[in-house]
């Protein structure tokens, strides 16, 4: 006998939800940056250039990472539209601040390494998990990548994935080879928790 289920009625999130989840998003995207900058360690996207800037040139990682950002909501404005654009600069711009206020509040002075970038893995793959279902992203070469998705047909992953090589392979010489090792295992964490709990339609909201 064959059930037949009722259709679901799907309800965007509202805006008091988004209020409460972008800086809850944005806060453990920061966290997790935060902690892998205090190990000196590594790790892709914008993020990735922004730690690079500040250990060549002593900047600021929030402030770097706010302004190379700046170029990428042209894009977000094209290809996702003026929310989700929103969305996305007020994340970047709480991610930045929190990257600068952590210091101000806690030490984490004599963290593990590996422990500090499997945490930041998992903090980060869960922030980003909260602002992908609110419509909002931490920015970056992401954007980028869908772009050249639709305008190019090339393979988003396939362009991310470039992206972040060339990044930690320009790394290699600025941080210590167990850091980088640590800073790869933070990153196949970050990659599970987005890939096993982002998925096409089994979302609605």
């Amino acid at each position: 006998m064959t059930v037949i289920e009722p259709p679901v009625e799907i309800r965007p999130h509202s805006l008091l939800e988004d209020a409460l989840a972008i800086p809850t998003g944005a806060f453990l995207l920061s966290w997790g940056m935060y902690l892998l900058h205090a190990i000196d360690g590594v790790t892709g996207g914008i993020a990735g250039v922004a730690f690079l800037a500040s250990y060549l040139g002593h900047w600021s990682v929030g402030a770097v990472f706010f302004v190379l950002n700046v170029p990428f909501y042209f894009l977000a404005l094209r290809r996702m539209g003026w929310r989700f654009t929103l969305k996305t600069l007020v994340s970047v711009a709480l991610i930045s601040v929190g990257v600068s206020l952590h210091p101000l509040y806690i030490d984490v002075s004599s963290l593990s390494p590996l422990y500090a970038a499997i945490f930041a893995g998992l903090a980060v793959g869960t922030g980003m998990l909260v602002l992908f279902r609110h419509g909002a992203s931490a920015g970056g070469f992401g954007i980028l990548a869908q772009y050249l998705q639709s305008s190019r047909g090339w393979r988003a992953g396939y362009v991310q994935g470039a992206i972040d090589l060339v990044i930690v392979v320009g790394s290699v010489a600025l941080v210590d080879p167990w850091i980088l090792v640590c800073s790869i295992i933070g990153a196949v964490v970050l990659n599970l928790v987005v890939a096993i709990n982002h998925r096409p339609g089994r979302y609605f909201g």
